[in-house]
């Protein structure tokens, strides 16, 4: 049989993932504040880029003005309207689709066109106006957050007058760390500034009396024990109790009162008096910048019992491409290589501009879902929280299961109820007894809380009792699922519990 070469052509079809939509779905799982420091990178590099700074009315459409659409060479989008900044479920829905305002598209139809506009669900300005000068920029008179180390040394000069000894004090100002704990070694510090350990120690007795009181302690001990010394509380039963707190911490409540030498009301009367202080009291200063957290969806509910869920537009940022301004420089662009440069520029500006949009519409559609799925939760509270996963609601507005775990990473929710992830109202279910509808294990775990909190010292249940418990409220579920869901919300045993509960209770009795 002889071999021979020859050409063939063949067709077939592959997913090809290209830089743009590589960059679009990453875009999707970016917050909204990491999605403005991207923008703002974009808004560097692309000349055609600009911020779009008409700022519609919360809640409302925003229309393109003419000014705009000169900029946009006149055209607007073709295939649909920009993106609502809101939507309204109303309840019962019978159909996703009639309160969607979009079609069900998967991430980002080849159809779109390129100058849909992403100003229709955004209405802040991505930063202050540059323009203002130092004299008229308010900001700068804005005054800093006082930090725990300026207030230490604002005391210090009013303790101290000897000028070694404050020498000494701001020395060991700049070695307290952010809980107000000295945790350096006392000795090895007069080492090092040559200074007499008697002499370091009598500083450092000064210091333990600023305020916040606890501060300057070595340990936790003696950060509660020099905050009850101000309270006049501190005596030598107490301080044997300080002295074993690992044994307060493993509650072994019969051990603390033979060492102390106190009965069960005396000590539980101590433990309500060390439960009053601050283990970390530095930690009220602004030595540390917190980052809050800013929701991407907001969440109210509306008169006729339905909800409104409307995207953040505080934070969301807002571009338009200049077409204006690439049309004037195309016409004198001579090299290949200029225009081949506008031409990409003018490529990645227009999918910037479509990808806003269309992650706007994506992640609105996602949390309509959600709500529509935990409607109960919103009106009823946690107990109602239905089991749901990335399927499920991924089957329901015609899209891919993992769009949907990278619109819900990273993005956070803001109902009557708090703040939560959208990651949150994904739950695993547990089965029901009675062959009904399934429990959520968020919605579980509340229960199994409920129950500890109604206990008394005669009646602790254990993992067994709430088992037995839990099946008689139609929740069918393990022992060792019981005991998990008790230990990750950090509740004792029943034989802590019962423990405690009886060397608490004459306190509880007087009370």
């Amino acid at each position: 049989m002889a071999l021979a070469a020859k050409l063939e052509l063949r067709q077939s079809q592959a997913l090809v993932m290209t830089p743009q939509l590589q960059q679009a779905i990453r875009l999707l799982q970016l917050s909204n504040m990491e999605l403005n420091s991207f923008v703002e990178t974009e808004l560097e590099r692309n000349p055609l880029l600009e911020r779009d700074d008409d700022e519609p009315s919360p809640g409302e459409p925003r229309e393109r003005s003419a000014e705009a659409d000169e900029r946009d060479g006149g055209q607007s989008a073709q295939d649909g309207e920009p993106a609502e900044a809101w939507s309204e479920l109303s309840k019962p829905a019978s159909d996703p689709a009639s309160v969607l305002d979009t079609d069900y598209e998967n991430v980002f139809p080849d159809t779109a066109a390129a100058e849909l506009s992403s100003g229709s669900f955004s209405s802040s300005r991505l930063s202050g106006n540059g323009a203002q000068d130092e004299d008229t920029n308010f900001e700068a008179f804005i005054a800093s957050e006082l930090s725990l180390k300026d207030h230490l040394s604002q005391q210090l000069p009013i303790a101290i007058a000897d000028p070694i000894e404050r020498l000494i004090g701001g020395y060991l100002i700049d070695m307290v760390d952010e809980a107000g704990y000295l945790s350096a070694d006392l000795a090895a510090l007069a080492d090092k500034l040559g200074a007499p350990l008697a002499l370091m120690e009598k500083v450092l007795k000064v210091l333990q009396t600023f305020e916040p009181s606890g501060v300057f302690a070595r340990n936790l001990a003696e950060c509660l024990a020099i905050q009850l010394r101000e309270q006049n509380r501190y005596d030598p039963q107490i301080a044997a109790l300080l002295g074993n707190l690992e044994l307060l911490g493993a509650r072994n409540f019969p051990a603390l009162k033979r060492i102390v030498g106190c009965d069960a009301e005396d000590l539980a009367e101590m433990i309500s008096d060390i439960k009053r202080l601050n283990p970390k009291p530095g930690l009220k200063f602004g030595s540390v910048q917190m980052q809050p957290v800013v929701p991407d969806v907001l969440v109210r509910g509306t008169p006729t019992g339905g909800w409104r869920i409307e995207l953040n537009s505080e934070t969301l940022p807002r571009v338009l491409v200049n077409r204006n301004y690439y049309a004037l420089v195309a016409k004198t662009s001579r090299s290949e290589k200029d225009k081949g440069y506008l031409t990409d520029c003018l490529q990645t500006a227009n999918w910037l501009v479509k990808s806003l949009d269309q992650r706007a519409r994506t992640i609105l559609r996602v949390a309509e879902e959600i709500i529509r799925q935990q409607d109960g939760f919103f009106a009823h509270g946690i107990q109602h929280l239905r089991p749901l996963n990335l399927r499920t609601v991924a089957d329901a507005i015609k899209m891919h299961e993992s769009t949907v775990s990278r619109v819900t990473s990273n993005k956070y929710m803001a109902t009557p109820r708090g703040i939560f992830e959208l990651k949150y109202f994904f739950t695993s279910s547990i089965a029901a007894s009675d062959s009904g509808e399934a429990h959520s294990s968020e919605s579980v775990r509340f229960r199994i809380k409920q129950l500890i909190d109604a206990e008394s010292a005669e009646d602790v249940l254990s993992d067994d009792a709430l088992v037995d418990r839990l099946k008689s409220d139609g929740i069918d579920i393990a022992r060792r699922t019981v005991a998990k869901y008790r230990e990750a919300m950090r509740i004792p045993s029943s034989v802590q519990r019962r423990r405690e509960k009886r060397v608490l209770q004459p306190v509880a009795d007087d009370l």
